[in-house]
Order: structure tokens, then sequence, then C-alpha cells
């Protein structure tokens, strides 16, 4: 007869085991997150990097800029007018600065305001042709992108997406119209005289849809 002997029972695994396993494994997990973390610093360039874009403060702090350059180049409009008619491209190229689609010219013009509608008023100007259709827009809604594009140096790929520059060129538009149009009575320039300084899009060259950097009303 054959005895056969049974294997001795495991002892029980120790608590303390479990606990020292846990603990390691811990201690790995936050080892690894260490080293994928990046430390910000608050005012640093990686901080304002993680910001959200604002617009309306890009707006804000292009604005200034842009204005002061649509001034530095504005070309009376009694001299642009024949000068677009005669030669598109080269009044593009001699008073414009080049955009994807149409140059943006630079213009400054005293006339009286004839109707209007939406905010935007039709304006007879002395010099230029009865043939070229010459508008300004006051608002309340300010739009294109032509502030944006005037200086030449504001480009997509500055930006996240194109969201991002299309809202660039919005923030502009409404840093524009709180600096220039909101102090002013806008509700019905019909009959008035005004000298507008802006920049339009040169497509069309008959019909000029101006943007103000500034306007005054007499």
């Amino acid at each position: 007869m054959t005895s056969s002997t049974a294997p001795a029972p495991k002892a029980p695994a120790s608590p303390r085991r479990g606990l020292y396993i846990s603990v390691a494994l811990a201690v790995l997990v936050l080892a690894g997150i260490a080293v994928d973390t990046t430390v910000v610093h608050i005012g640093s360039d990686q901080d304002v990097r993680a910001q959200a874009f604002s617009p309306d403060s890009y707006g804000e702090s292009e604005f200034p800029r842009i204005q002061s350059i649509v001034k530095d180049k504005a070309v009376d409009a009694a001299t642009l007018a024949p000068a677009v008619l005669a030669d598109k491209k080269a009044a593009a190229e001699t008073y414009g600065t080049p955009a994807s689609t149409g140059a943006i010219m630079f213009v400054t013009a005293r006339g009286k305001v004839l109707d209007g509608k939406s905010g935007v008023y039709k304006l007879l100007v002395e010099g230029v042709p009865e043939e070229i259709t010459l508008r300004v827009q006051t608002g309340p809604a300010i739009n294109g992108t032509d502030l944006r594009d005037a200086p030449g140096d504001i480009a997509f790929g500055q930006f996240k997406n194109q969201i991002e520059y299309q809202d660039a060129g919005s923030g502009i538009n409404r840093a524009m119209k709180a600096a220039v149009l909101d102090g002013l009575d806008l509700s019905d320039l019909t009959g008035k005289t005004i000298e507008v300084t802006g920049t339009f899009r040169l497509i069309n060259p008959k019909n000029w849809m101006i943007t103000p950097v500034e306007l005054k009303v007499e």
C-alpha cells in the first residue's frame, strides 16, 4: 500500500507585502506623471500661450498701430479715383497692400452724405467720378477684414486655425468701433458733411466700401 504526502499549504501572503507593492506602483505612476509634466510659471511666455485667444484683447492692442498705418498711407479720393479707373492693377501696386482677395487701399475723403441703410452711407465727394459709388460703413455691425489685412503683416500662420484668424479681424473691427465711432451721433448722417479716412478692398474699381479708422462729422 502506497502512502502519499499532501503538499504543505502555502502560507498566506503578508498584508505588508501587498502594501509595499501598492506603494511601489504608486511611486512609479507619480514618477511617470512628473516626467510628462511641464511647470508653467504665471506671466511667462508659456503661460501666455496657454491662455485662450481673446479677439477683443488682440483688437485693442493692434488697432492703434493699424490706424496709424492707414492714416499715413491714405490718398485723397480725388487722386485715387482716376488712378483706380485707369489701371486697377497699377493703382493697387502704387497705393495698396496686397491681399488674398483684392488689394487693400487707403483713402481719405470729405463729402456730403447721401442716403444710407443699416449704417452704410453713400458719400458724394468732389473730384470723384460719378461712376464710382463710394460708401462708408458706420455700424452697428462693422463687416469685413480690411483693417486686419491693411498692414500686410497679419498672416494666417500666426493663429491656431481659421476661426482665430477670422476672429482677429472681428476683434480689430470692434476695437475701431469703440475708439472711433461709438462717441459719434451716427443715427442719421444724411445731408451732413463728413471727413473719413479708412480702407477699402479693391475688387470692383467702381464700388468702394470704406471701413473708417477716423471719422469727423461737421
